[in-house]
């Protein structure tokens, strides 16, 4: 993923934390209200740049994860 995937990413999150962080200190409700509906739209843009990422991959479903790749040998014991 390129970074700009990651941007959006650490935005949304950033932004839903706050949300809850805000609410357990008892904020204002229309703060909490308003800053819910923004991490709602962030999160929705969020999972489309993800989704409509030109990325691409050489890993198949055989080669299990892909930080610890089963190697075919392995998968006959």
């Amino acid at each position: 993923m390129k970074d700009k995937i990651y941007f959006y990413i650490a935005v949304t999150t950033l932004v839903l934390i706050t949300a809850t962080v805000m609410a357990s200190m008892n904020f204002s409700f229309s703060w909490v209200f308003y800053l819910t509906i923004l991490g709602q739209v962030l999160l929705v843009v969020m999972v489309y740049k993800v989704l409509r990422d030109n990325y691409t991959t050489t890993k198949t479903f055989d080669d299990f994860y892909e930080d610890h790749p089963i190697s075919q040998q392995e998968n006959y014991r």
